[in-house]
């Protein structure tokens, strides 16, 4: 059996300069040495991959001093082929020919570098045995779209081979000529003007980091048309009148990865608890009262829930829809906001 992508593995060795003294190791790692995620780098490090000054650190809050020689080393690749895990699943529904999940945030939907494991199809093969659409591939059997890992929400995966072709002509086709709908529930800073708005902007890869997604111009290499529309829902605030956030749902009229986060960012909303893309937002926390500070600092994944999705079934032709409520965690979040209004 085949080994993951061996171009994934990486062994380096970096030196800390005097202007990045003082700064997390997991945050500093993805700063200088760009390969992977934050997270990638953070999993690494509480697998004793990362030694400074030829300690072994296995804290990601380590703070880094200067001339520190930092020296990574990834494990060897694990085996490519996913195979079954028992690992619990929330369907919302399940014929012979689809299954609904409901994902949690922290679910990772395809195996891929430093995720070999514990993902979505793992626990897709376990519960659907053979019967997954193989048109995806080994690694993504029946997936014919995806959620980041730390978003929550509806997911559709194909178990025939049929199943997989019709849904896919209509994810590829964005609703334009079908029942196809996804709307995001998002928590994001400040509040964006008006009731309602419209982000049409071009997305790629960053060159600045390629496990980032950047606003491009149209004209750039790699850019890919991206829209997305989102309504108001509420505004919090804060005692001396300002919206320190807003609850507001996102349509996709395309499905980029990181569109929502990308676009919200770009207009100057990015999402709670987003690291990627929000990360200039965080002195807003300190506007916070002392509780939600506290929980919104701890809240660890972007606020960010796949809450309604709807399709025709590629079999029958019957029109699906599907809603699913704010998970704990987010709804616990929002409530607390309440609190600001």
């Amino acid at each position: 059996m085949a080994d993951g992508p061996s171009e994934e593995r990486v062994n380096m060795e970096l030196t800390v300069e005097a202007g990045d003294a003082g700064e997390r190791l997991d945050a500093w790692l993805a700063k200088s040495a760009g390969t992977f995620s934050r997270n990638r780098y953070k999993d690494l490090i509480k697998q004793g991959q990362v030694t400074v000054g030829g300690r072994t650190i296995v804290e990601p809050k380590y703070r880094v001093n200067e001339g520190e020689t930092v020296r990574l080393s990834e494990p060897e690749p694990e085996d490519a082929t996913p195979q079954p895990e028992d690992i619990p699943l929330s369907v919302v529904y399940e014929d012979d020919d689809l299954i609904v999940i409901d994902k949690p945030a922290g679910l990772v939907v395809h195996p891929g570098a430093g995720n070999w494991t514990g993902t979505l199809v793992n626990a897709l093969l376990f519960h659907c045995g053979d019967s997954l659409s193989g048109i995806g591939g080994v690694r993504r059997p029946g997936i014919v779209h995806r959620i980041d890992k730390d978003t929550s929400g509806l997911l559709v995966v194909a178990k025939s081979d049929v199943a997989h072709q019709g849904l896919s002509a209509q994810f590829a086709d964005h609703g334009r000529t079908s029942a196809l709908e996804r709307a995001y529930s998002a928590l994001v800073w400040g509040a964006p003007p008006g009731l309602k708005g419209t982000v049409d902007a071009p997305l790629a890869r960053s060159t600045n980091n390629r496990l980032k997604i950047a606003v491009v111009r149209p004209e750039s290499h790699g850019a890919r048309h991206a829209v997305t529309h989102w309504q108001l829902k509420k505004r919090y605030g804060s005692r001396d009148g300002d919206s320190l956030a807003s609850l507001i749902e996102c349509r996709l009229e395309t499905g980029r990865t990181h569109q929502i986060r990308v676009h919200m960012a770009h207009i100057g909303h990015p999402l709670v608890g987003d690291a990627d893309y929000g990360a200039h937002f965080r002195t807003k926390v300190n506007r916070l009262p002392e509780g939600l500070r506290e929980q919104v600092a701890g809240f660890g994944r972007q606020a960010l829930h796949a809450g309604l999705l709807a399709f025709e079934h590629p079999v029958t032709g019957e029109v699906m829809r599907f809603e699913s409520p704010l998970p704990p965690d987010l709804a616990e979040l929002v409530e607390s906001y309440e609190t600001l209004s």
